[in-house]
């Protein structure tokens, strides 16, 4: 099957040049993970790597996806309303968002594009800002330099949820040869072109600053890094307005798609730190601040006796919760019907300080759009208030004026957080500890197996497969006391099944133990892994780290 479309690229008279030059040097391996299927909408839209092929983000596979948004726009006749358009640092970010500007407007539509680029959550903003019908955004996130992606939000700013995005994919479908899709656009089509900037900064700098529930004296300096991405403008502004000292990691500031000065760009691996750890030394920051490219996801190490820690997406979370409930409850402005938001995948902890302050939480599959949907769920209902949304990936949402994860808003409020506790003499780590202390001790972690082409595609199926067909009984000689499965969307307990309602279908099977700890399987959504997600309960933090280990190696073991 890759063998035919392979031939059909390389044969076709419309291929773009470059990549056919592309295509005449690939293996005969390369062949076929370049074409073995068509590059797929996933949970945070549609990424992968650039280059030439089905399977690889090009010019001919982003107008394909952008000729059938535009064609799910012309349905429901809105194409006067726009689309916004934003873009990061990576390769062919700028010239695939002009594209998809000119592919719309090829249909009348008109399009919103940033003058350069800006961060994800201020695209969702514009949005809602410019009262768009959705918005377009070409990043990649934090995978490496060789990726590439386009996310499609609605007219909430929300990423499009899964019936919304079957609509889109079934026009996409729709075109089999995207190699002879292109556009001569008039003057008056070219016309419906605008671009955008310091004003919609203006604006969303100003919600951000409007998070923040305390205005106290700052005594707090932060080491910020934006890892080569876009949150350079939008965190430093922020912060330096808010009255914070922020020192620049100056080597990872220029918008570099190749990540020069940086390990990884991703936030949450120990390695982006490595650079910034050498300056919070230097000027002994009490803490470390670092954006994602697309400034979705923040990550924070904390000063602990004179050494800075990492921590994790879940442990973040639990000490924002705490801190926003703890203001809100303190200022009497903790409303009785609030609610938080995070995903199947995420720790416990968290749910379990909100509870504390008589606050639900709801959980949603992994994908900050399903919290984006709910909020827009609840604003029409008013039956809810959201007070916090997050996951255990690095990605925060305080106030819903933005409908994605906002690493900005994280920011201003995990300092503003940093800087009351300094004041009492502790850092976020002591604060971790004292929750732990109340509500108990959880090690959450994540494995990932990176199994790329297409017998990595059949191993990732095999393994959910497996365990799906033969259900783990035990973890390492611990019971297992139930078995979710969102991809049959049924519970076994006690050799009763039953059903899981309010989730749509998704390839995730989650293991509760008998020690109050749990493990989740799932298929990574944007690349080529398999995700192991551990939350283990332990008398104590040195025994729910050794059960850790335990339960990995006994996962790691059954899967290979």
């Amino acid at each position: 099957m890759y063998q035919e479309k392979y031939q059909k690229w390389i044969n076709h008279p419309k291929l773009n040049p470059e990549l056919k030059k592309q295509l005449e040097q690939l293996s005969e391996k390369e062949i076929a993970d370049a074409f073995f299927e068509n590059i797929a909408f996933g949970t945070a839209g549609m990424r992968g790597i650039i280059g030439v092929g089905t399977n690889r983000i090009n010019i001919h596979t982003l107008t394909k996806a952008n000729f059938g948004f535009a064609k799910y726009i012309k349905k429901y006749d809105k194409e006067n309303r726009g689309i916004a358009i934003g873009y990061d640092n990576r390769h062919m970010s700028y010239a695939f968002a002009v594209a998809s500007a000119q592919a719309l407007a090829s249909f009348g539509i008109k399009s919103y594009v940033f003058e350069s680029l800006r961060p994800t959550p201020e695209l969702s903003f514009a949005v809602r800002y410019l009262n768009c019908f959705g918005g377009i955004m070409i990043t990649a996130s934090h995978n490496p330099k060789e990726y590439n992606g386009y996310k499609l939000y609605d007219e909430n700013g929300c990423q499009l949820v899964p019936h919304l995005a079957e609509e889109v994919v079934s026009y996409v479908n729709e075109i089999e040869d995207e190699l002879s899709l292109e556009w001569n656009l008039t003057e008056e089509q070219q016309q419906l072109i605008s671009f955008i900037g310091k004003e919609i900064d203006e604006q969303y700098y100003e919600n951000v600053l409007g998070i923040q529930l305390r205005n106290d004296a700052k005594n707090l300096k932060i080491v910020f890094s934006p890892q080569h991405g876009t949150a350079l403008n939008a965190v430093t502004q922020t912060l330096t307005r808010a009255g914070y000292d922020v020192v620049l990691v100056d080597e990872q500031c220029s918008p570099d798609p190749d990540f020069t000065n940086t390990i990884t760009p991703n936030p949450e691996e120990e390695a982006s730190y490595e650079l910034a750890i050498e300056y919070a030394r230097k000027v002994s920051a009490d803490i470390i601040l670092s954006c994602d490219p697309d400034a979705d996801r923040m990550g924070v190490a904390v000063k602990v006796d004179g050494e800075y820690k990492l921590l994790s997406g879940n442990q973040t979370g639990t000490i924002l919760i705490h801190y926003v409930l703890s203001q809100l409850q303190s200022q009497n402005k903790l409303p009785k019907n609030g609610v938080i938001f995070n995903t199947i995948v995420t720790s416990d902890l968290g749910e379990i300080v909100a509870n504390s302050f008589g606050v639900e939480v709801e959980k949603t599959l992994t994908g900050f759009k399903f919290i984006g949907d709910k909020i827009a769920n609840y604003e029409k209902s008013h039956l809810k208030q959201f007070l916090f949304g997050y996951e255990e990936s690095y990605g925060y949402l305080i106030q819903p004026f933005v409908r994605d994860k906002d690493a900005p808003q994280a920011c201003i409020l995990l300092a503003e957080a940093s800087n009351y506790y300094k004041a009492q003499g502790k850092s976020l780590y002591d604060v971790l500890l004292s929750l732990y202390a109340e509500h108990g001790y959880f090690e959450e972690s994540q494995v990932a197996l990176s199994l790329s082409g297409v017998e990595g595609a059949k191993k990732i199926k095999s393994i959910i497969e497996g365990l799906r067909q033969k259900p783990l009984t035990t973890f390492a000689d611990v019971d297992v006391v139930k078995i979710e499965d969102y991809g049959t969307l049924t519970t076994l307990q006690n050799d009763v099944e039953s059903k899981i309602v309010g989730f749509p279908t998704s390839e995730v099977l989650k293991y509760f133990l008998s020690d109050g700890s749990w493990i989740a399987v799932r298929p990574s959504g944007t690349e080529p892994k398999c995700k192991f997600y551990f939350c283990v309960k332990g008398d104590s933090l040195e025994n729910a780290k050794s059960k850790t280990k335990l339960y990995q190696e006994f996962i790691l073991d059954y899967t290979k």
